[in-house]
């Protein structure tokens, strides 16, 4: 059929009593490059709009093409959207992993194929299913050059044909992925994914035990990725100046935000940029020109990953000294060093904390959600301006630039406010301003705009020592005073930071503390201890550093409780010790993954399990 019309359905063979419904996961291996990315997209979107709770995650290689790549798409009636560690169904598109992709499966696994790789003669105890996609694409695509892109697409209707996907959802999903303005390629595309569906409903008689049914989980929901959401967020926020180098996994936020920011912020009369993006030769000069910015008045920020902090760790203690407001996006991977720049980690947290030399401690903001780095980018900056530091936000590889379901984005209502920012008539009425004197108490001293037209305006803007009055000193007294304030700011931004979010667990001995992207694995591990071993958890996420007095709280009323991070020393569990009396800290354990991929549940309830001595 060659017009984007969905074929008659024909019903699948009688499936067993016990087939499991919208709880499963699909992984389909190909290589980077095949153009495997639509498919994979369309065959997600098709799940998520028959109502199912889904998510998607990419794991693929740090180089152009060539090296595997896998795509993992979870279904979850539940509304579980963390990695799940099993895999359910396979589709095997790399002869280079095949085989291992294969021996990994837990029996009763399903697996499509391409035919020639034979991999049914590997194992009796999985279902199997042999595609001959290069017979399939020939008829279907004359063009020889284009077959590598379009046989993807003959897996999602085969896949759709077992697990009963309703095909006018793939079409649905397909002409979405490609737009009006490319109809012809969509479909080119939508005759593979029929020629998929065709052949499995001819060739394939026996049943699996998955099977999507029609939800209604996901009304109102959208599917985005955490940096289009941040770049969104900036944009709400009234950020006009973005500077930065690309580094992965950060590029796509700045990326996706000049294409936001070209359509909603260009001056309608003029046709003129009321924004400036200014792609810099280094981190080092990015972090320079938005403390630049930020100086000046403007809203601006820069994004990047660990590297990028370490070259930035010299101008954002310039910016702490200074008490210049910026926001700063540490999009977390794998390290040290340049480390695997396509694997997601937590690694970043001690390092951001204290970043740069001396005795600096900065915010940190932690999202967990692409609702959460929407709303909690506008509260960064205005958090920056309020306390007038360089501010952060820490995501990772894994909430940046995976596919995430989230409730649609609330419209900000709250009006952006400055912080102490005096003008000419604030001046003439005061007859003058010391720059860095604490006058209300909380550590935050007035400052000036350049161009304020009033002469008590100027003030000297010191890296080096400086005395209330911004003037330059090198006195003992000077220089304490200073830090001491710094240190009291930095004490009154615990009540103004995002405060944790509870799950409460009445009778609770043991508890979870997590943040960011943990936050999946964490909920659905304290499903799995009742569930399986009859334990009630409690968890605390925290969604910002400096901690606050709630996290104390948690930890007094529960015998132990379980720290997770995803990196190797532990590293949330380092911070809190700095901060904790010995008592609390001995109540304190470690659950770490550092292997590169999101965290999974099961991993945590097995530590946990085995800590637990059950």
């Amino acid at each position: 059929m060659s017009t984007l019309e969905a074929s008659p359905a024909e019903s699948l063979p009688e499936r067993p009593h016990h087939s499991v419904v919208n709880d499963f996961s699909i992984q389909i291996a190909t290589v980077n490059g095949s153009g495997s990315q639509t498919a994979n997209t369309v065959l997600m979107r098709s799940i998520f709009q028959m109502g199912i709770p889904v998510s998607g995650k990419n794991m693929f290689p740090s180089n152009i093409a060539g090296l595997p790549t896998w795509f993992t798409i979870r279904a979850s009636k539940h509304g579980y959207i963390g990695r799940r560690k099993e895999i359910d169904f396979l589709v095997a598109m790399n002869p280079e992993t095949a085989r291992e992709d294969v021996m990994k499966l837990d029996s009763g696994a399903a697996v499509v194929y391409d035919e020639p790789l034979k991999l049914n003669e590997l194992r009796s105890d999985l279902h199997f299913f042999p595609v001959p996609f290069d017979k399939l694409v020939a008829p279907v695509c004359p063009e020889a050059k284009l077959r590598k892109l379009v046989r993807n697409m003959i897996y999602d209707g085969v896949v759709a044909r077992l697990l009963s996907i309703e095909m006018d959802e793939i079409r649905t999903a397909l002409i979405k992925q490609f737009g009006k303005k490319k109809a012809k390629a969509a479909e080119l595309n939508w005759g593979a994914c029929q020629a998929g569906y065709e052949f499995a409903a001819q060739a394939f008689t026996q049943s699996i035990p998955f099977k999507v049914e029609r939800m209604n989980a996901t009304a109102g929901k959208i599917i985005i990725d955490g940096n289009a959401a941040c770049a969104l967020g900036c944009m709400f926020a009234g950020c006009t100046v973005v500077t930065w180098y690309p580094i992965t996994p950060s590029s796509s936020l700045v990326e996706t935000m000049i294409g936001y920011m070209k359509r909603f912020r260009v001056d309608p009369e003029t046709g003129k940029a009321t924004f400036a993006i200014v792609q810099a030769e280094d981190e080092l000069a990015s972090i320079g020109m938005a403390l630049g910015a930020g100086w000046a008045g403007a809203r601006a920020m820069t994004a990047t990953a660990g590297p990028g902090i370490s070259l930035m760790s010299e101008f954002i203690g310039l910016g702490y000294y200074a008490e210049i407001p910026v926001v700063v996006f540490d999009v977390e991977r794998v390290g040290p060093s340049t480390g695997l720049p396509t694997r997601t980690a937590q690694s970043d947290l001690i390092t951001t904390a204290l970043l740069s030399h001396g005795d600096t401690r900065h915010p940190l903001f932690f999202p967990s959600s692409p609702e959460e780095c929407f709303s909690m980018t506008i509260e960064a900056f205005e958090f920056a301006e309020k306390f007038q530091t360089p501010t952060f936000i820490m995501s990772d590889l894994d909430l940046g630039m995976n596919n995430w379901m989230a409730d649609a984005f609330p419209y900000p209502e709250k009006p952006i406010t400055r912080g102490k920012v005096l003008n000419a008539e604030d001046l003439e009425r005061l007859g003058g301003f010391a720059r860095y004197k604490d006058i209300d108490g909380d550590g935050v001293g007035y400052r000036t705009l350049p161009g304020t037209n009033h002469p008590a305006a100027s003030y000297f803007t010191r890296g080096s020592g400086h005395n209330e009055k911004a003037q330059y000193t090198e006195r003992e007294d000077d220089y304490v005073n200073n830090m001491d304030r710094l240190a009291h700011k930095f004490e009154v931004m615990r009540k103004h930071v995002p405060e944790p979010v509870e799950r409460v667990a009445e009778g609770a001995k043991i508890g979870f503390i997590a943040f960011g992207t943990s936050d999946y694995a964490v909920n659905e591990s304290c499903d799995q201890l009742k569930a399986e071993y009859q334990i009630e958890a409690g968890y605390l996420r925290l969604r910002a550093y400096p901690f606050t007095e709630k996290m104390l709280d948690f930890i007094r009323r529960h015998d132990r409780v379980y720290v997770v991070d995803q990196n190797r020393d532990a590293q949330l569990l380092g911070l809190m010790r700095l901060e904790l009396a010995p008592d609390l800290i001995a109540k304190l354990r470690s659950v770490r993954y550092y292997g590169g991929l999101p965290l999974d549940a099961r991993t945590v309830t097995d530590d946990v399990i085995k800590q637990e001595g059950k």
